[in-house]
């Protein structure tokens, strides 16, 4: 008997194969095994708006002037952001900007210092 892995959405455990998907009855999400196994596998590369690599611990200098939401703050052009960290989701660069504190950029906004 072949093992299925749960679902990667809801984490159901009914999962069942049909030709080459698994599919799970609860959420409804479609996956193809092969898939599944080479997206863990492979690592993100997160680029900055030029098209340089990032890595944790990087410097960055922000490229356009950023509103900041619930605040009256602005981050502005040429600001430089020291020792980011890199985590997944649309705002994948998390840092701490001198005079506004924590928050997470976009990669697109950033340039590599």
């Amino acid at each position: 008997m072949q093992l299925v892995p749960p679902c990667p959405k809801c984490n159901s455990e009914f999962v069942y194969a049909a030709d080459d998907l698994l599919i799970c009855p609860e959420c409804a999400h479609e996956w193809s095994e092969d898939i599944d196994q080479e997206t863990e596998d492979a690592p993100t590369v997160i680029k900055d708006a030029v098209g340089n690599i990032l890595q944790d611990g990087d410097c960055v200098t922000v490229i356009k002037d950023l509103k900041i939401k619930g605040s009256s703050q602005v981050v502005k052009v040429g600001t430089k952001v020291r020792n980011i960290r890199l985590i997944g989701g649309d705002h994948d660069i998390d840092c701490r900007i001198d005079g506004i504190g924590s928050m997470q950029l976009k990669s697109a906004f950033v340039k590599k210092a």
